[in-house]
């Protein structure tokens, strides 16, 4: 199936750019431009993409509040931040928001592709260490954790292997690097992530990244 992007950037050279980028790839279309936070919403709204590329400083309606709108109202297209700087203190927003994940805009095409293919299929974006790195440094200006509302009471009911496989996904692991870990079927793991993400009511694996490092579960660093 073909992956349907929006890019929503005010830079008109940025959203030409990857535009021409990705529809040379196989399996990915651009299906839409915005250049506003606003824009992007109303465009998700009619044109029902899968992938959301979406920059942080837009005028109108930023790409936080944009990537908050599109998550509540839509809840199937999936955000993957655009940024130019790897500490960025909005990506770290943008992740409490609901986006994906993020990338920097200097990333290759092969980076950028895969990159939307990976939020498309429902993983979370996290493996390169700068997202780590991102994640862990507000972590560690937090002076107390920040759980996101209603999961501080939730996480009490997380078995001990559930637990185990929150904190892999925070470490930047996937299904199939978790499974190798703890030696079992990778279905096996999907299924722990499902229960995860249902317990502690959020949206993806960022979500639980992120609640995994406010709650302490993983030392910054």
């Amino acid at each position: 199936m073909t992956i349907r992007v929006l890019i929503a950037d005010d830079q008109m050279m940025v959203r030409e750019g990857f535009s021409v980028l990705l529809n040379a790839m196989p399996g990915i279309e651009v299906v839409g431009e915005a250049v506003n936070g606003r824009e992007a919403v109303e465009r998700v709204r009619e044109l029902s993409p899968d992938v959301v590329l979406m920059d942080i400083r837009m005028p109108e309606l930023n790409g936080i509040e944009a990537t908050r709108e599109i998550v509540a109202a839509d809840g199937t297209a999936k955000v993957l931040v655009l940024t130019t700087f790897d500490l960025d203190e909005y990506v770290y927003q943008a992740l409490r928001a609901g986006a994906s994940g993020f990338l920097l805009k200097d990333a290759s095409a092969r980076q950028l592709a895969d990159g939307v293919r990976v939020v498309a299929d429902g993983e979370a974006l996290l493996a390169p260490s700068v997202t780590k790195r991102l994640i862990t440094e507000f972590s560690r200006l937090a002076d107390t954790p920040r759980l996101m509302p209603g999961a501080q009471a939730a996480y009490g009911e997380l078995t001990e292997r559930e637990t185990e496989v929150l904190v892999l996904i925070a470490q930047g692991l996937s299904n199939a690097e978790i499974a190798g870990r703890l030696v079992v079927a990778e279905s096996t793991i999907k299924t722990h992530v499902s229960r995860i993400l249902v317990k502690l009511g959020l949206r993806d694996r960022t979500q639980a990244a992120v609640f995994a490092y406010e709650a302490r579960l993983v030392t910054p660093g």
